[in-house]
């Protein structure tokens, strides 16, 4: 693979406008096409095998007129002060609103606030409920348009008109996030590199592969259902990778020219060593987030497919147009008027590096360290001990957003369990008396604790399949709440056994439950199966037994002092001002598995870029410990540098209204802190320290049978020095391709 990637980058460096001009017409081609598109995006959840998956199905069978399976919107009412909504004047005009969201695009009913005791006690809250005949993904922008014409209506009447559940659009997101990452990570690259044209090239390529990747998936958007988050999540990861990759490559140039080498040359070398470190790091990032597949969630898959496209893009964009503009750039970049005195003493070799100190620092102190680290990271990790999972409902919603108004209105007027009724399906079909059943249910339901409100069955057209109401006094994500769902679940054994009927709970809270239920089931085997990737790849890349291993421990203490952040922060409220939380809530329940894949591709990231130049030294002669310090000297300042602009990408997303996107941010940022600082620049090479040379050890029939990948080039540096020595042993060199300057 070396070999390969050193052609390729002399040739794209050789014929760096062909290469332009290619990723210009893919740019252009894209963007026309993601204009012309009009797709939307869900954050639906389906979940086949599923309790309430099963109780919708059967609705949609035996309640059409139910729309079981399509979207909801909840259109709340609030009287100005001092008035009450039962007046005449307040009733006529919601009255006529009602009516004419009856009539609006898609709907298949709306509930009447006044005739169904949809209004508080009060007097001064009132809603209506629509649901209509389509999931959230196929609703028209008129069906849209015609809930925001009805609240505009609403508000000139002098009402207080908000709207909740899955039919509302979501307000676009602010891109500060983005702004700030970059701003951030320009800055980093001139501190690392001190020559503005070096530190632009990353950006360059970064911004042009990020932007390619998100019109990429907005053209998906019209053929498969996407996540609201998708596009996020891929801006997040495409962007922070985007800038590290072109970062090693373009660091690996620079040394390669300091080196004495020619500018397509060392472009090269550059790209069949570090752009093989590139396409392995982006591989293992890649399969991580792809195997969220399996999980079998929708949205899930979407995001997790997303981010591995926008990291895929990003490889090739390193691969491909990096070495294109190095071209362009020549020798200039190498001209670093913006370097300190400090960095251009280091470069001189008159000053060590801090991240050469630090390395020193470590291989003299393992034991201190590795115990210091691991205590820490311990430590942090112990509020993960009480992770609570649940899907985000309106009540995660921005503040002051027509969603979190509505959910706090109704909370206020009817009680938060108002938010997420519960649907009870009795399938009576294989009963001698349905309705003696339903009654047995609905009397076992209403002797239940937590309950705020029971309504009646209501029987199917057959009358051998009932629905019965039940709001919980709790909210939807309360653990009261999922204790009260179980307890009607329970109910079923004793209803079967008398009555032959089954009882089942759906809605979209016991939905959300079994998500959650089924996510964190999911977590521990998704785990094993990453740790089992982490330890054969990296196997294949060190040829060696305890290298993995260790990589592998690293990388399940990042994930868990990150879950312990997450736990203490957004689900315990510690710190939650300074981190603008507004609320204490659960954590995500998507968030774990997705941060368990994302974290292992960083992971893998940073072990490969600062071990492979271990395993570079040791495999040419040098001891285990000189072997660790070299690797610290070539890449730690480098590795330091990708880790703040990744932290710096990563916590610009706190700035996001949204609390998924708000803890993803502050989980990856944490977990790149962590993983980078403390895990491959501490605990590693303390660990390598005291195992010595066993670090590097591999049983001899294992090391025959495994492929060599060639991460570090050794392959490569026998060809350039062969061809190199061919001169002086009287052979024919092999030939360079020439070099066109332009």
């Amino acid at each position: 693979m070396a070999t390969f990637l050193y052609r390729l980058g002399r040739l794209a460096f050789r014929r760096r406008r062909l290469f332009l001009m290619a990723w210009i017409v893919v740019l252009a081609a894209v963007g026309i096409g993601a204009a012309g598109v009009s797709g939307t995006t869900t954050d639906d959840f389906t979940l086949p095998g599923t309790q309430s998956q099963k109780a919708i199905d059967l609705l949609e069978k035996e309640f059409p007129q139910a729309s079981a399976g399509g979207a909801t919107a909840s259109v709340v009412f609030e009287a100005p002060a001092g008035q009450k909504l039962t007046s005449e004047a307040h009733k006529a005009e919601i009255t006529a609103l009602v009516d004419e969201l009856k009539t609006a695009p898609q709907v298949s009913s709306v509930s009447e606030p006044f005739s169904n005791g949809l209004v508080s006690k009060d007097g001064t809250i009132a809603y209506t409920q629509v649901t209509y005949k389509v999931p959230k993904a196929d609703l028209t922008d008129a069906a849209s348009q015609a809930l925001e014409t009805v609240a505009d209506k609403g508000e000139k009447a002098g009402l207080h008109v908000s709207m909740g559940g899955n039919a509302v659009q979501e307000k676009a997101a602010s891109k500060a996030a983005e702004l700030i990452g970059l701003v951030v990570a320009a800055l980093v690259l001139v501190i690392t590199f001190g020559s503005m044209i070096a530190a632009g090239l990353p950006l360059i390529t970064a911004i042009i592969g990020v932007v390619s990747a998100i019109l990429c998936i907005t053209i998906a958007t019209s053929f498969v259902d996407m996540a609201s988050a998708s596009s996020t999540l891929a801006l997040m990861l495409g962007l922070a990778v985007a800038i590290d990759y072109a970062l090693f490559i373009v660091s690996r140039y620079r040394s390669e020219i300091r080196d004495g080498h020619e500018p397509e040359e060392a472009a090269g070398r550059a790209l069949g060593t570090a752009g093989s470190a590139v396409v392995f790091a982006g591989l293992t990032v890649i399969i991580a987030l792809a195997g969220l597949s399996v999980i079998g969630i929708k949205m899930l898959t979407s995001m997790g497919l997303a981010a591995a496209f926008a990291v895929a893009v990003a490889v090739v964009i390193a691969l491909t147009l990096l070495p294109a503009v190095l071209g362009f750039a020549g020798m200039r970049i190498m001209k670093g008027k913006l370097t300190t005195k400090r960095h251009r003493a280091e470069e001189r070799g008159e000053r060590e590096a801090m991240g050469l100190r630090w390395g020193r620092f470590v291989t003299r102190h393992p034991v201190k360290m590795l115990v210091i680290s691991v205590l820490g990271l311990g430590i942090l990790a112990l509020p993960a001990t009480s992770l609570r999972l649940s899907l985000p409902d309106d009540s995660m919603a921005s503040p002051g957003s027509t969603q979190r108004t509505a959910y706090d209105t109704l909370s206020e007027g009817f009680g938060p369990g108002f938010n997420g009724p519960l649907t009870v399906v009795v399938d009576a079909r294989a009963s001698d008396d349905p309705k003696a059943a339903a009654d047995d249910a609905y009397a076992a339901i209403t002797k239940l604790d937590g309950l705020a409100a029971v309504r009646p069955a209501a029987f199917n057209a057959s009358g051998d399949v009932a629905l019965i109401g039940a709001v919980p006094k709790s909210s939807p994500t309360s653990e009261a709440t999922k204790d009260l769902v179980n307890a009607i679940r329970d109910q079923s054994g004793a209803l079967k056994k008398d009555t032959g009927a089954d009882l089942m709970v759906t809605g979209t809270t016991a939905v959300n439950i079994d998500v959650s239920q089924k996510l964190g089931d999911a977590m521990i085997p998704y785990l094993a199966i990453v740790v089992g990737l982490a330890l054969i790849l990296l196997l294949l890349v060190f040829r060696s037994i305890l290298v993995p291993l260790k990589a592998a421990v690293g990388f399940l203490l990042s994930v868990i002092a990150t879950l312990g952040v997450l736990v203490a922060v957004f689900q315990w409220g510690w710190l939650k001002d300074l981190f603008g939380v507004d609320q204490t809530a659960p954590i995500v329940s998507v968030l774990p598995i997705l941060l368990i894949g994302v974290i292992f591709g960083l992971a893998m990231d940073y072990e490969v870029f600062l071990v492979t130049r271990m395993r570079e030294e040791y495999v040419h002669g040098a001891e285990p410990v000189e072997a660790i310090v070299a690797g610290f000297r070539h890449g730690a300042r480098v590795v330091t540098a990708a880790a703040v602009i990744m932290i710096s990408v990563f916590a610009g997303f706190l700035l996001d209204d949204t609390a998924l996107v708000k803890s993803i941010g502050l989980g990856l940022a944490a977990a790149v802190l962590f993983d980078a600082f403390v895990v491959r620049m501490t605990i590693v090479p303390a660990v390598m320290t005291l195992v010595g040379r066993h670090a590097w050890a591999i049983p001899k029939w294992l090391d025959r049978v495994m492929p060599d990948v060639d991460v570090e080039g050794e392959k490569l540096r026998h060809v350039l020095e062969a061809r190199e020595a061919a001169p002086q042993e009287g052979t024919e060199p092999v030939p360079a391709a020439p070099t066109h300057q332009g």
